[in-house]
């Protein structure tokens, strides 16, 4: 199983204005041991396919796939998702890489407040479906959903929703599905057969009790450290690690590690660390 990496566990999360440098992170993706990367935020690698290609190969890395995210509960904005898909698509099989992953934009949505009803879910769902086949149909490329905490789809009935009304996989996410206290491992042996793509990542009960109890909104618990090192929280990992090998899935598996305000660790010695216990267990 190849274990991967993105450049979110780095604090990335746009194309521009990162501490770390795009080149800096590829160097410390691959010191940590990963052979495997996503692009991250669209534009922070550079667009430059070859470029790109010649950087990874010095350091032995390949691309698995990016995660694009997009307002999907603005209908107006398709036409420009639809354009950024083509080109990042075109991007991703330059690069040998064969999945396309969209996610829905949580900053849409006031105080993660995000359920979405009648002509608004379908609206959703049909901007979904059309990138779905935009990716697959014209691209050649496998499209993934990734359900997210402060979005239109966070939680399992959405998520049943989503698979029912779309012809859409998932990118299933540990962490972010164990946020409100949902089973991870007992909803990915539910949904097995609609994921291509998994996100590993782990959520701290403490700090998640207090965002259930109403102490601490969404938006903050990031910084508190909600999503911890692998090893430290409340999934079980290897359980997962154990179901995947069980199912044959064959898909990518990318680590991802937010930052907490007071990590006495650097975003390299994290991933070291969630790379040797990702070893230790499978």
């Amino acid at each position: 199983m190849l274990f991967s990496n993105a450049p979110c566990s780095w604090g990335v999360a746009y194309p521009t204005g990162n501490k770390v440098g795009w080149r800096q992170y590829l160097d410390e993706v691959a010191e940590a041991g990963y052979r495997g990367t996503e692009l991250g935020p669209f534009g922070y690698l550079p667009k430059d396919a070859a470029l790109v290609g010649d950087e990874l190969a010095r350091r032995g890395l390949t691309v698995v796939g990016a995660t694009h995210v997009h307002t999907f509960a603005d209908p107006a904005s398709l036409p420009t998702l639809l354009a950024d898909l083509r080109e990042e698509g075109a991007i991703l099989r330059s690069l040998g890489a064969q999945h396309l992953v969209v996610m829905d934009e949580s900053n849409f949505y006031p105080d993660a407040k995000s359920a979405l009803d009648g002509a608004a879910w379908r609206s959703f769902a049909e901007g979904v479906e059309t990138s779905r086949r935009l990716i697959e149909d014209e691209l050649g490329l496998k499209a993934s959903f990734h359900p997210h905490i402060g979005t239109a789809v966070q939680f399992e009935a959405e998520i049943d929703r989503l698979l029912a009304d779309t012809g859409i996989d998932l990118c299933f996410d540990t962490g972010h599905h164990a946020f409100w206290g949902q089973d991870a491992l007992a909803y990915f042996g539910k949904v097995r057969d609609r994921v291509a793509y998994v996100h590993l990542k782990n959520v701290d009960p403490r700090v998640r009790q207090r965002v259930l109890d109403g102490e601490l909104s969404v938006e903050r618990s990031y910084g508190a450290g909600v999503m911890c090192p692998l090893p430290d929280g409340a999934v079980d990992i290897p359980q997962v690690i154990a179901f995947m090998h069980e199912t044959d899935f064959d898909g990518p598996v990318v680590v991802e590690q937010d930052l907490a305000d007071n990590s006495p660790e650097t975003p390299l010695q994290l991933a070291r660390r969630n790379l040797s216990y990702l070893r230790s267990a499978a």
